[in-house]
């Protein structure tokens, strides 16, 4: 996979996208809410009932951001915490879960420790995949649960054409519009960041994930991707 040399990598990339995050927070979620007609709430409900967790079960929301992910864990009776390194997204928060500044390829978290992970829309943003998918097997007790939220391209090659001029060109009009413009266009390009499905398929087993499975969302345009830390 070829990423074009007008993205950052490495530190780069970290110190631009907290950057990026800082700036856009405080109308992130109208911002959301406009741009997905609303499908981003479905998605995540949609993740929180494929982890399929007894109420009262310890979650981690990753990359938390404001807090949506952590208010539909709640709704479902579990008990979040959301982690996220951008200050700027956690002051602009609207939960009652705990809010954690922490990066996660490095979690503050002790091993075997929680019952499952979320993470929404965040997978292109790490600099480490690999790292990041450590993180998440070490954290989780065995038998632990992941559902992780992120875009993808359709299938169809009509939807896929929609989906790329939607994305590629209206998408960065609203940014602009009601947020910050340079940061929606950057949002589109990330999605060169992201491996494969078969590739992410690949890592999560390689660090302990069985019964891993890619669902795909409104036609295609979202994927899920769940698993169960091996006992």
């Amino acid at each position: 996979m070829r990423i074009d040399d007008d993205l950052p990598q490495g530190e780069d990339k970290a110190i631009a996208v907290e950057h990026m995050f800082d700036q856009i927070a405080p109308r992130y979620d109208l911002v959301n809410r406009l741009m997905t007609f609303r499908m981003d709430v479905g998605w995540r409900r949609r993740t929180v009932k494929a982890l399929d967790l007894t109420p009262g079960s310890a979650v981690l929301d990753l990359a938390c951001g404001t807090g949506d992910f952590c208010n539909d864990l709640l709704r479902y009776g579990l008990e979040p915490v959301g982690l996220d390194f951008s200050a700027g997204m956690l002051r602009a928060a609207n939960t009652d879960a705990p809010l954690i500044r922490a990066d996660a390829l490095c979690l503050p978290v002790p091993t075997n420790h929680v019952d499952g992970i979320t993470c929404g829309f965040a997978l292109r943003n790490f600099t480490n995949l690999g790292e990041f998918f450590k993180e998440t097997s070490r954290v989780l007790k065995p038998g632990g649960r992941i559902g992780l939220l992120d875009v993808a391209e359709p299938s169809n090659p009509l939807l896929r054409l929609g989906h790329s001029i939607y994305f590629g060109k209206i998408v960065p009009k609203i940014g602009a519009l009601l947020s910050d413009q340079n940061a929606y266009k950057y949002l589109p390009k990330s999605v060169q960041y992201l491996p494969d499905s078969e590739d992410l398929l690949t890592q999560l087993r390689a660090v302990g994930f069985s019964d891993v499975d890619r669902i795909l969302l409104s036609g295609g345009i979202t994927q899920l991707f769940v698993g169960t830390l091996d006992d």
